[in-house]
């Protein structure tokens, strides 16, 4: 009801506007825009003789331009205290043609109301009816199916009737369906696709379109949303058409109306013959364009066609425009999904490092996405080389971090940001470059700075065991899942050494360190939780199958191990994000 009060305001340019059922002691106003407190909050009007009642005791249109020098309203108070200068009203009926209120058009100056603003609003009145319509027919839904059992029970004379009221019962029954299911369906959508996705099963029954197409706006064009699913010939030909081009959609988005086009014969007097062409090659007859309403903008249209002529009534017509409202809130929620995922993926793009050039040592690593698509996470991979051991020598060790902080969303990747940073100057700051002791600096910062870090991580260092012995690998282990070893000889080890992990509730922590020697030929996998973590299974029988996958394709180069490690074809996807690094040493 509020959708038709701003329908109302928007086409007709009012400051207030209401949808009145009156009642013989109060008008209740179940759509409004416009209105002062107490009324607004309250949605009613006092009893007293008004505007509403006058069109409701005739059941005829009235259009007032100045209540004022009307002696009908001028002495009302409620008028008055409302400062309902100019009023233009339609009657609202049952199908029965009783008159339950009026759909009020308000001004706050003089104003002579134009034809064509009075039809839009008589439009409106009649679409508002069949909403009222249809909420009564879905009330007595149950009622009408077991008058539909007496009546086929009944003499002959009367089946015809029965059969009348079967049949508008039933679409009733079909109407109040499809918005159960458009409401229930679109609000579990995660992005544009899935929008489109659940349209294609939404529209069903005897009336059910040969297509129905989801075209979203810019400033210039209508881009078409293809189904993801399956291939629609409609998608494939025409993708996107100029806001300036003559077709239904195209003027439903330019006049910001719905747009109906009942034969071939509307379409070949109203509109170009480009659109002609389209229609006859895609097979349609009727097409209806509603604009779909953002709550601040126009988002798109929505185009349902027929191949056979289609005769939409007014409570058809009411139903998919009260459906559009809901694919409406769909979209807008989409759009706005997709925009901050895109800003996510380019946040997480910018803060994964790149992989230092190194002769000696093959490293690679890769980042997943949570299957969900909806946010960035905290997981990360760093590596860098120390400095030299003497001015103009070779670079030094190589470090090597894979962490994953709490959460999925900015925040975690901001805090993500700050600890690979701060981990980094801590391990700098502190020759010989030791694991331990930049995780111990990293915890004592956080328990004096305001950050709200939780999370685990490995923080490694690889250097050249010296005299031809091979390489070292020193570790220091936050609480996070055990590196993987792989030896030449194809045995892998679960370095499983840790400490507890990353918490400002925990306060500092003495952190310890571990060291190993290397074999030439050696690969090392680092990897977070997500790797291994799926709802419904047990953990270490996943680091058990991560195990056998690594020890079979341990010999190939990291970045063909990492593509067959994370890449799991009979599994939808990972919960959460999933980074995995892999090295080797000569």
């Amino acid at each position: 009801m509020d959708r038709f009060a701003r329908l109302v305001s928007r086409l007709l340019r009012v400051p207030v506007a209401f949808v009145s059922l009156v009642e013989e002691d109060r008008q209740i106003l179940p759509g409004l825009i416009g209105l002062p407190e107490p009324w607004a909050e309250s949605r009613t009007l006092p009893p007293s003789p008004s505007f509403c009642r006058h069109v409701m005791a005739s059941g005829q249109p009235l259009a007032v331009p100045d209540t004022r020098a009307d002696d009908r309203f001028r002495t009302t108070p409620a008028i008055a205290e409302l400062g309902l200068i100019a009023c233009a009203g339609m009657p609202l009926t049952d199908a029965d043609g009783l008159v339950l209120g009026c759909l009020c058009a308000i001004a706050h100056e003089p104003r002579d109301w134009g034809d064509g603003e009075l039809s839009d609003l008589e439009d409106l009145a009649a679409a508002c009816s069949a909403e009222l319509r249809l909420r009564i027919l879905s009330a007595h839904g149950r009622s009408a199916q077991k008058v539909l059992e007496t009546a086929r029970a009944a003499a002959e004379r009367a089946r015809s009737d029965a059969q009348r009221l079967e049949q508008e019962a039933q679409a009733g029954l079909d109407h109040a369906e499809l918005l159960l299911r458009v409401s229930e369906e679109l609000a579990r959508t995660s992005g544009l696709e899935d929008v489109r996705r659940r349209l294609r099963d939404l529209f069903v029954g005897a009336g059910k379109p040969s297509y129905v197409g989801l075209l979203v706006a810019d400033e210039d064009a209508l881009h078409r949303v293809p189904d993801p699913d399956v291939v629609h010939s409609v998608e494939r030909e025409v993708l996107s058409l100029p806001m300036s081009a003559a077709f239904p959609s195209t003027r439903a988005m330019r006049e910001r109306r719905a747009v109906f086009v009942p034969d071939r014969e509307a379409l070949v007097a109203d509109y170009g013959p480009e659109a002609v062409r389209f229609s006859d090659r895609m097979g349609f007859t009727t097409v209806l364009c509603l604009p779909l309403w953002g709550s601040r903008t126009l988002l798109g249209v929505l185009a349902i066609c027929w191949a056979k002529q289609h005769e939409v009534g007014i409570t058809e017509r009411a139903t998919l425009t009260a459906a559009s409202g809901y694919i409406a809130q769909a979209v807008e929620r989409a759009l706005y999904l997709d925009e901050r995922i895109s800003v996510a993926r380019q946040l997480q793009e910018a803060l994964l490092t790149d992989l230092p050039v190194a002769d000696d040592v093959e490293i690679s690593a890769v980042y997943q996405p949570s299957a969900d698509g909806d946010m960035i996470g905290g997981d990360w991979y760093d590596a860098y080389h120390l400095p030299p051991a003497s001015p103009g020598g070779a670079p030094g060790a190589l470090m090597v971090t894979v962490g994953d902080i709490t959460g999925h969303d900015m925040q975690a990747a901001a805090v993500m940001g700050q600890i690979r940073s701060m981990l980094r100057q801590a391990t700098l700051d502190h020759p010989p470059y030791s694991p331990a002791t930049a995780l111990t600096a990293l915890d004592a910062a956080c328990s004096v700075l305001p950050i709200d870090a939780g999370g685990t991580l490995v923080h490694a260092r690889l250097e050249l065991a010296g005299a031809g012995a091979g390489w070292t690998l020193t570790w220091s282990n936050a609480g996070h899942p055990p590196p993987l070893l792989r030896t030449p000889d194809g045995r892998v080890t679960a370095l499983v050494e840790h400490d507890v992990l990353l918490h400002p509730a925990l306060g500092p922590f003495h952190r310890t360190e571990h060291r190993r020697n290397l074999p030439a030929g050696s690969t090392l996998l680092l990897y977070t939780d997500g790797l291994i973590e799926r709802r419904g299974d047990d953990i270490d029988a996943s680091i058990a199958h991560l195990v056998a996958l690594f020890t079979r394709h341990g010999d190939s180069p990291p970045a063909e191990l990492l593509r067959l490690i994370s890449s799991r074809p009979t599994d939808p996807g990972p919960g959460d994000d999933v980074v995995v690094l892999a090295l080797r040493v000569p």
